[in-house]
């Protein structure tokens, strides 16, 4: 009989395309398979070709690119010297996650399913398209193609003679057993974040501790919204960097939802233990030190101010020893339910914590180990640069706005980082944040005789700061910069700093304040004001247009606002100056870094 084994590989980049994964592993092994679960990047590559059996489960980040954790192999596979048969003994079905509101819908999901096809491989079934803008989200599309796709792999492989699928009503064993320490046997938080000599270029794996400059507050005390300047001290991290570059870095929970959290689990914070996996061959996780005590785990790596995915309410079901909580619970973690769950959790942006607070018997009945697959970990953020090596050796600057809005909730909703990085003061006492640095998707040109139209409203002007820093730091000239924001006095970000530049000739400005007369005005009317240069820069000096911001309807109007310049001073018909844009795009002289 053949062997029983699944493969499901992912790539995640906010930790959905993971949980789905996941959740395919626990109905694989429930179904009686040998299932192993990875990212795609931590995965042997090489051994694909041997392979009977896998799931790729991938997400589409913003323009269309894979996943961090799935770049290493999305360049192996598109490898022209792999053979056309390389993977013809390969069952494999795709299922990709995206948001139709971004052009390049599930992109990488479509591409993947072409390319293992090309390749020789057996689709089990057509590529699935998670939405995360269908009222139900991504589940509307999962749950239907799974039930498929197991009627599909157990024709393949049946179950073994005198087994059954074991019933959703049984618990699977976590994925970790955890053993309590003696008291004394370990000095709580010993060794945490101490800056060390770094073994190689800072990474996820092994971030650097820099120490927090300053954190300097940019807009009005009057001004509805902080955003802060803050600046890192990068010496001898090793980190280098370029206008456009992203700096990754790793939050942590604030101790008074610690402190809530340890009483409602009723654990001792200052409790040492070591995990052991479950099944051998399963890696222990990566970032968690061994031993480790409570507060570290619960300030480090649970990410308990999350919402709650679906899986969750699945897995506390099991603990529930009080019968109204179960249902509710069960109702959470059925397809019937997922109405209820979204008007729940994801509306009001309830948290990880808030909804173990209105299950109070159940969570004072979660076992320790099982926290690992109950909680997702901690995810790093991405900040857009905001300076130059050039202008300031061994720093780093962001431009940060704190996240903190009203839903029926009666607490604010606060974003993880923002509000712990906007918490710390470097003015009483050393403040260190693990942080490194990767590739950004936005290049600038080379060429000093290339001008650059930068498009930035809000915090969208971070990359543009650090771009013109870097032209101005080499004396070129050619920048030309169009900011919005609400009021000239409370969220003009570096006004001082673009003043100076557009004196002395390195800058030319062009500044959108919607709220500061009757009528709104927003970068796009700008660019529609200005629209005999931008035609000049980009016809007769082969400008290079950049856009960063907000994804809501900026982007949209940007272009078309674009789209009109063309049509105005350059004659072009609709469809002309759309082309025109697409030609741009894919020579990479309009480029744009959109996020949501």
């Amino acid at each position: 009989m053949a062997e029983r084994r699944l493969l499901v590989l992912y790539g995640s980049q906010t930790g959905t395309a993971q949980d789905t994964a996941e959740r395919i592993g626990r109905e694989a092994k429930r179904r009686h398979f040998q299932c192993r679960v990875e990212a795609l990047d931590s995965y042997d590559v090489a051994n694909l070709i041997n392979e009977l059996l896998v799931v790729f489960v991938c997400a589409t980040t913003g323009q269309g690119d894979p996943p961090d954790n799935m770049k290493v192999f999305w360049r192996f596979l598109f490898r022209k010297n792999l053979p056309p048969s390389s993977l013809c003994q390969m069952d494999y079905a795709v299922l990709g996650l995206g948001d139709s509101s971004y052009p390049k819908f599930n992109f990488v999901a479509k591409k993947l399913h072409k390319r293992v096809l090309q390749l020789g491989g057996n689709p089990l079934l057509p590529v699935a398209l998670g939405d995360d803008q269908h009222d139900l989200g991504p589940d509307a599309v999962i749950d239907p193609w799974l039930l498929a796709l197991w009627d599909k792999i157990l024709a393949l492989y049946p179950l073994p003679p005198g087994l059954e699928i074991i019933s959703p009503d049984v618990r699977l064993p976590p994925k970790y057993t955890l053993h309590y320490l003696a008291e004394d046997s370990m000095h709580p938080d010993g060794g945490l974040l101490q800056p060390t000599a770094p073994r190689a270029v800072p990474s996820e794996l092994h971030p650097f501790a820099a120490r927090m400059v300053s954190n300097q507050r940019v807009t009005a005390e009057s001004h509805f919204q902080d955003v802060r300047l803050i600046e890192f001290d990068i010496a001898g991290s090793g980190i280098t960097f370029s206008a456009g570059d992203v700096v990754m870095i790793q939050p942590q929970n604030c101790p008074e939802d610690v402190q809530q959290f340890c009483q409602l689990l009723r654990l001792d914070p200052d409790r040492s233990f070591l995990l052991k996996p479950t099944e051998p061959g399963t890696a222990l996780p990566a970032l968690l030190p061994q031993p480790c005590t409570i507060r570290h785990l619960v300030t480090h790596y649970l990410d308990i101010s999350c919402v709650p995915r679906r899986s969750f309410f699945e897995l506390l079901s099991y603990f529930s020893t009080n019968e109204l909580e179960r249902e509710k619970l069960q109702e959470f973690s059925s397809a019937q339910g997922q109405e209820e769950l979204y008007s729940y959790c994801n509306r009001p942006r309830r948290t990880t914590l808030e909804a173990l607070w209105d299950f109070p018997h159940t969570t004072s009945a979660v076992p320790p180990e099982y926290l690992l697959d109950l909680i997702p970990r901690i995810r790093p953020r991405a900040f857009s640069i905001a300076s130059s090596m050039l202008a300031h050796p061994d720093r780093i600057q962001i431009l940060v706005a704190v996240v903190r809005y009203k839903t029926r909730l009666s607490k604010p909703r606060r974003g993880l980082c923002s509000t712990w990085l906007a918490s710390l003061n470097p003015e009483q006492g050393e403040v260190r944040v693990p942080l490194w640095v990767k590739k950004g998707g936005m290049k600038f040109p080379a060429d000093p005789d290339t001008p650059v139209i930068m498009i930035g409203p809000g915090t969208g002007v971070a990359p543009f700061r650090a771009a013109i820093q870097e032209r101005v730091a080499q004396g070129w000239k050619g920048s030309c910069l169009f900011f919005g924001c609400r009021q000239k006095s409370k969220d003009f970000y570096c006004q001082a700093e673009w003043e100076e530049l557009v004196t002395k000739g390195f800058l030319t400005l062009f500044t959108a304040f919607s709220r500061d007369q009757e009528e709104k005005v927003y970068v796009q009317h700008r660019i529609q004001e200005n629209r005999r240069l931008v035609w000049e820069l980009l016809t007769s000096r082969s400008a290079h247009v950049y856009l960063a911001g907000n994804a809501k309807q900026m982007p949209a109007a940007v272009a078309e606002a674009l789209q009109s310049v063309l049509q105005l001073e350059g004659g072009l018909s609709p469809s002309e100056a759309e082309k025109y844009l697409t030609a741009l795009e894919q020579t990479q002289r309009f480029q744009s870094e959109t996020w949501s």
